[in-house]
């Protein structure tokens, strides 16, 4: 099924020009899916993600958060971590503008899959159900891992086993590659406070090769929602969506998402 790509900009908290994409199967959606990307990268990075799913029937719609990629505001910085939620309700709205009477899915990867846990404790009335990639919480009780070092660019090795995605994103204009910002981690503080009070359908996706498959394990525990999966990937690293194996973890989703249609019928 061919994809229909349109972009765009819309206002976000403060007057912002926050850029947009999307993609629609020629014929009308099934349902919608909503993409939260991560830290430093940029919507365009999921085109391979919308083209697979679009194939699926899904219409796909992703933005570029405030300080990243072609959207306006000082690089990845906010003054306030609830500017993400805020600029990704804007976006909502535009979305059901657009696509009256469909589900809507949110799908957040990384520091896009906080972002998501946020939005959707508290907005999920609107949303048919909630996936996240690369994410996870820390349990109360440890300390807290160790930070990336004030002047140092986020490291790539742990991205993906593919050379030619690290290739990529190492030369990617678009990817911010500059140093860490110090208070990025205790904006995210929020986010355990808010994982009890999601009830919302949530798949939860991560690779083991990495700190996500422990950090998943414990927002899967944590998660107020009675329906809940989980899928734990075998040697995966950061992003299962760009390892060689992504098309299982493609088909998983899948899956899940017509499942859950099923279940509205």
């Amino acid at each position: 099924m061919d994809a229909i790509h349109k972009e765009g900009f819309f206002k976000g908290l403060g007057n912002l020009n926050l850029y947009y994409q999307y993609w629609l199967p020629s014929h009308g959606p099934k349902a919608v899916m909503m993409v939260a990307h991560g830290f430093a990268e940029h919507s365009g990075r999921y085109s391979h993600v919308a083209e697979y799913f679009v194939a699926q029937g899904y219409a796909v719609y992703a933005l570029d958060h405030r300080g990243h990629g072609k959207s306006d505001g000082e690089r990845v910085y906010v003054e306030k971590f609830s500017d993400y939620v805020d600029d990704l309700k804007t976006f909502f709205d535009i979305i059901r503008k657009e696509n009256p009477g469909k589900l809507i899915f949110l799908v957040g990867h990384s520091m896009g899959s906080a972002i998501a846990l946020l939005y959707t404790a508290k907005y999920q009335k609107e949303l048919a159900g909630l996936i996240t990639s690369g994410g996870g919480i820390n349990r109360g009780d440890e300390p807290p891992a160790p930070r990336q070092p004030d002047g140092q660019p986020l490291p790539t090795g742990f991205l993906s086993r593919d050379p030619a995605v690290i290739e990529a994103y190492v030369n990617d204009p678009l990817v911010y590659h500059g140093s860490i910002p110090t208070r990025l981690g205790g904006m995210m503080a929020a986010v355990s406070d808010a994982v009890p009070l999601i009830r919302l359908p949530t798949l939860i996706m991560a690779g083991n090769a990495v700190a996500d498959g422990a950090r998943s394990q414990v927002l899967f525990e944590v998660l107020g929602s009675k329906d809940k999966t989980i899928k734990l990937y075998k040697g995966l690293r950061h992003e299962i969506f760009n390892e060689p194996e992504h098309l299982q973890v493609f088909n998983d989703l899948a899956k899940w998402l017509d499942d859950h249609l099923k279940d509205t019928l």
